[in-house]
């Protein structure tokens, strides 16, 4: 059987291989991996030495699977670079400390569907030099399996508790996440938002005809779903909806009139403080 190389992929995506950078990051790596299980896997990303990018105009991204596999995350167009700053770094990035003292820069990354049908499901050989954790796309890798698109389980409303850019997956994909569409929208509810920055709540509503899915659509699109406060804090600090956990706190039947929703909403409001403590301004 023929090899299928990653660079003919590459190839075929529009991508010039000289102008392109392979990265891997390795699960095995503890500071990563804290960031990745905590929805920080780009504020970490984006942070590189001074001059990464250089002569690179796009980043193909792996984490790390099994051995030396690697699973393709995604493809980013680099749109510029500029020192790092303790103001641009979230409160709550593992070592923080050391981050400032790396005097490094944080680049603008612009997150390009040429491989969006393929991320998370085309797995490479990275190579024995897993150590060079970046290289260039005329390195060849082996492409080793291409994954069933299998669809993701929808585990209950009280297991909701997911990040932006899952809950921009779930949007965008209804082949993938059918079950959570079809959870999602057959029901009102009261949900919560988290910065995970800090720790301030929002609490909000849903009672539009497609319910939660239809709400929370609004945040995948304009990241601070038309909320004062949300809205203020995205001005001062643009890429902190990327720090937002969304869940539910209760379910509502849709025979419930938008009154009865917005009074629970006020309710957990009451019970949460979030106007006081919080995200909430009425």
């Amino acid at each position: 059987m023929a090899l299928v190389y990653l660079s003919d992929i590459l190839k075929r995506a529009g991508l010039d291989l000289k102008r392109t950078k392979l990265i891997r990051h390795a699960k095995s790596d503890k500071e990563f991996n804290e960031c990745y299980m905590n929805g920080l896997y780009m504020e970490y990303t984006c942070r590189q030495k001074t001059g990464f990018s250089d002569n690179y105009d796009h980043w193909v991204v792996f984490v790390s699977d099994k051995s030396t596999r690697a699973v393709l995350e995604g493809c980013y167009k680099v749109n510029g670079e500029k020192p790092d700053s303790a103001d641009l770094i979230p409160d709550n990035f593992p070592n923080r400390q050391s981050w400032l003292e790396r005097d490094g820069s944080i680049f603008e990354l612009e997150h390009i569907d040429v491989l969006k049908e393929l991320e998370g499901r085309l797995i490479i050989d990275w190579g024995k030099g897993t150590r060079m954790w970046h290289q260039k796309a005329t390195t060849e890798k082996e492409i080793v399996a291409i994954k069933d698109k299998q669809k993701v389980e929808f585990k209950g409303y009280e297991n909701v508790c997911i990040n932006y850019e899952e809950l921009k997956s779930i949007v965008e994909d209804n082949i993938t996440y059918e079950d959570w569409h079809t959870a999602l929208s057959s029901v009102y509810g009261v949900y919560l938002i988290t910065d995970l920055t800090d720790g301030r709540q929002y609490v909000g509503s849903a009672y539009g005809k497609e319910g939660i899915l239809q709400r929370w659509t609004v945040y995948v699109n304009s990241y601070h779903g038309d909320n004062k406060k949300l809205k203020s804090l995205l001005k001062e600090y643009p890429e902190r909806y990327k720090s937002f956990q969304f869940s539910i706190l209760q379910i509502c039947s849709k025979s419930m009139t938008d009154d009865e929703i917005i009074n629970l909403e006020n309710l957990y409001k009451r019970k949460l403080r979030t106007r006081e403590f919080g995200l909430n301004d009425n």
